[in-house]
């Protein structure tokens, strides 16, 4: 039964990394902008914690946008990155503790969008990072609690 489930989970993580790669990559503007890199990288990235997320909420807030737009954007950041806090760690114990799963998606989700920047295929956005991360977060949350509660069940049937 376990190699069925590794099996199942191992598709799926493969699936989801490919969904991943063409939404990040495929889908995002800023697809071969014509003018030099560097006002490339000055025109799209924002660096100012929050600014994207307050704009967003502040448009939901005044009605100055289409609320799908906004929570799209907002949610799907988060929602993009949470099935990571499960695959990782499964499939890697040394991601079961915090603080490595916490470097190891700082340095995923850092690479991502420098990628996403330098190929002009997105831009960097301190905000997408902080989004994406509390989605891994929950992600990985979701996990211990899985994998703790299942751990209190096969210690009270021992």
């Amino acid at each position: 039964m376990k190699i069925i489930i590794r099996f199942f989970m191992g598709i799926s993580f493969l699936i989801y990394l490919l969904l991943l790669t063409v939404l990040l990559f495929f889908m995002s503007r800023g697809f071969w902008s014509e003018m030099p890199l560097i006002e490339y990288m000055k025109q799209s990235s924002n660096l100012v914690p929050f600014k994207t997320i307050k704009g967003y909420v502040l448009a939901m807030t005044n009605g100055s946008m289409n609320l799908i737009i906004p929570i799209k954007n907002l949610a799907g950041n988060v929602a993009a990155f949470l099935p990571m806090g499960i695959f990782l760690p499964y499939f890697s114990k040394r991601l079961n503790r915090h603080k490595s799963f916490t470097i190891t998606m700082t340095v995923i989700i850092l690479s991502v969008e420098i990628i996403q920047l330098v190929t002009r295929r997105g831009s960097l956005d301190i905000d997408d990072f902080i989004l994406n991360m509390i989605g891994a977060l929950i992600g990985f949350g979701l996990w211990k609690v899985m994998t703790d509660r299942k751990a209190r069940k096969n210690a009270v049937n021992v």
